[in-house]
C-alpha cells in the first residue's frame, strides 16, 4: 500500500480554506487506497515557539527512510533547518497555499524573516504543490522554478443554484474568517458610502482566529452606523454555510490576498454574482464575466462596484449567467485528489 505522511499545524478541523483543502485531500487519498498518517504540529505555526520547532524536528526524524512527507506551508516555511537535514532521507513535498510573507498585517521585519526562511525551506523539497497558477508565479520570487511546481486547485462540491430573488433589500454574503487579510474593514467603509441603497450584509466566519480584529470590526461597524445592517453569523458548519449561500443575492470578498479563494468557487457553484478584488489568485478563480474585481484596499472602487450590481438588474443577471457558466468548469474533489495522488506517485526515491 502506498503511504504518505502529512504534517499540519493546529486543529485540522479548523474551518478555513487551507484546512478544508487538507482534509479533503487526505480523505480522497484514503479513498484511493493510500495509507495516510496525520501528524498534528503545534498551533503556534507560522510563528512557532522553540518547543514547537523541536517537536516538528522530532516528527521528521522519526519517519522511516524515503517516506513521502507533505508539509503544509504554515509549517514548512519556518522549518528550513529540519527540511535541509532530511532532504535526502525523506521524500519531502511542500504544500503552499500562499507564501507566508504575504499575510496581511505583518511588519517589515516579520515579512523579511518569513520570506528568507520560506525561500530557504523551499530549496530543499522535491516538489511544491500549489493551489493556483498565481502561486507558481509568486514563488518565482522564492527561486522556485515552475518546473518544480504542480498546480492542484481545490475541488468544489456540486451545489444547487441559488434562487433568483426579487427582495427589496438584497442580501450581500461574505464568508471569511475575521482576520486582517480578508478585508472586512475595507468592505465596511465601502458600504458606508452606499448606505443610501437597500442592502443587508451577512458575515460568516470565525472570530476565534484573531479576536482583536473581530472586536475591532464590530466597533467599526457601530462607528460607521452600519450595526443594524450587518448580521454576524459566526463560524458555520457545512450545512449552515450552504443555506447562507442559497439565501444570498450577491457574494462579496474584499481580500487583500488569496492563494485561490475557495469561497469564491463555492459562490460560482451557486451561480452567484461576485464582487471581489484583483488580489493574488482571485482573477484566476473568478472569470471576468462572473464578477467585478477592484484593487484591494480601495473602498471607493469597491463601493462603486457594489452600487453598480445592486442598482443594475441587467448587470446582476449577466454576472450570474457568467457564474453559472463558470461552475461547469470547476473541478470536483475526486478529480483533484487523483491529481494529488499522481503528484505524490511521481516523487520517486533517489
Amino acid at each position: 500500500m502506498k503511504a504518505v505522511h502529512f504534517l499540519i499545524p493546529g486543529d485540522p478541523d479548523t474551518r478555513t480554506g487551507g484546512y478544508l483543502y487538507d482534509r479533503h485531500i487526505m480523505a480522497g487519498l484514503t479513498a484511493l487506497g493510500w495509507s495516510v498518517t496525520l501528524h498534528r504540529l503545534d498551533p503556534s505555526f507560522p510563528m512557532p515557539t522553540a518547543a514547537a520547532r523541536q517537536e516538528a524536528d522530532a516528527v521528521l526524524a522519526a519517519l522511516p527512510d524515503q517516506a513521502r512527507v507533505v508539509i503544509d506551508g504554515l509549517a514548512l516555511g519556518t522549518l528550513p533547518a529540519a527540511v535541509t537535514l532530511h532532504r535526502e532521507r525523506l521524500r519531502l513535498i511542500g504544500l503552499v497555499h500562499h507564501p507566508l510573507a504575504l499575510e496581511t498585517g505583518l511588519n517589515e521585519t516579520a515579512q523579511q524573516q518569513l520570506y528568507t526562511s520560506e525561500r530557504e525551506a523551499l530549496r530543499h523539497v522535491r516538489r511544491v504543490i500549489v493551489t493556483s497558477p498565481h502561486t507558481v508565479r509568486a514563488l518565482a520570487d522564492y527561486a522556485v522554478s515552475p518546473a518544480r511546481c504542480v498546480v492542484v486547485p481545490p475541488g468544489t462540491d456540486p451545489a444547487p443554484l441559488a434562487p433568483v430573488s426579487s427582495r427589496s433589500e438584497p442580501i450581500l454574503f461574505c464568508a471569511a474568517s475575521l482576520t486582517p487579510r480578508k478585508g472586512h474593514a475595507v468592505l465596511f467603509h465601502a458600504l458606508r458610502r452606499i448606505n443610501h441603497l437597500p442592502w443587508r450584509l451577512r458575515c460568516a466566519g470565525s472570530a476565534a482566529l484573531d479576536p482583536a480584529t473581530a472586536d475591532t470590526l464590530r466597533h467599526l461597524a457601530a462607528a460607521l452606523d452600519l450595526k443594524h445592517r450587518i448580521e454576524w453569523l459566526g463560524e458555520l458548519d457545512a450545512a449552515a454555510l450552504a443555506v447562507s449561500y442559497q439565501q444570498a443575492d450577491l457574494f462579496v470578498l474584499p481580500s487583500w490576498y488569496e492563494g485561490y479563494g475557495m469561497v469564491l468557487a463555492e459562490a460560482l457553484a451557486r451561480g452567484l454574482p461576485i464582487v471581489s478584488t484583483t488580489a493574488g489568485a482571485i482573477p484566476d478563480t473568478v472569470p471576468a464575466d462572473a464578477g467585478l474585481l477592484v484593487s484591494p484596499g480601495d473602498d471607493t472602487a469597491l463601493a462603486d462596484a457594489l452600487a453598480r450590481v445592486l442598482t443594475n438588474s441587467e448587470l446582476r443577471q449577466r454576472l450570474a449567467a457568467g457564474a453559472r457558466k463558470a461552475r461547469k468548469a470547476l473541478p470536483d474533489w475526486p478529480t483533484v485528489c487523483a491529481r494529488f495522488a499522481a503528484t505524490l506517485d511521481a516523487v520517486s526515491a533517489p
